[in-house]
């Protein structure tokens, strides 16, 4: 079953274009993350927060992707990093066309 993992970290930047010039690679890197199927990048430039939403295939995967990118983010001197992985209500997920393995047909 798949698992949602919100991640988020005080941040100070860079944000916008800056950002995606800066972490271009590290994006790419993460779809060579196992079980990793999707990720979508958030970022608060105001309240000065990044993080992102992934999906998982598995609450396995999704662990040891916050393990490791905690780990990370701990290098980069990111010192308090949240985490949780969530179930997805499927059912209601559908009616408002979230985009889930379950949601769409391959």
């Amino acid at each position: 079953m798949t698992k949602l993992l919100q991640v988020d970290f005080e941040f100070n930047g860079p944000f916008g274009e800056e950002m995606t010039v800066a972490l271009m690679d590290l994006a790419k890197s993460i779809n060579q993350e196992p079980g990793m199927i999707w990720k979508i990048w958030t970022e608060n430039a105001q309240q000065k927060l990044g993080g992102g939403i992934y999906l998982f295939e598995t609450e396995a995967t999704a662990k040891a992707y916050l393990a490791m990118h905690t780990v990370r983010l701990q290098q980069l001197g990111i010192s308090q990093v949240r985490g949780v992985i969530f179930d997805i209500n499927q059912s209601l997920t559908n009616i408002n066309q979230g985009p889930t393995t379950d949601s769409f047909s391959h």
